[in-house]
């Protein structure tokens, strides 16, 4: 597998992960009326957000493939 198409598949699974961010997030805020469930998927959520973000600035800001 080239260089560039496994950046592909790690930004497209970046993309899932900011996507999933994004559904636990809506849930503990909106539908979930436990309250050490609300903690525990916003933990979650906020932790694949900020991994989602690094992966996707080192994936930018590591310059183009040869």
């Amino acid at each position: 597998m080239s260089p560039a198409l496994m950046r592909m598949w790690i930004s497209i699974a970046s993309m899932g992960f900011l996507f999933v961010a994004m559904i636990l997030i809506y849930l503990s805020r909106y539908k979930l009326k436990q309250k050490i469930l609300k903690v525990f998927s916003a933990i979650f959520a906020y932790l694949l957000l900020f991994i989602s973000g690094m992966i996707i600035f080192l994936v930018v800001f590591s310059g183009p493939t040869t």
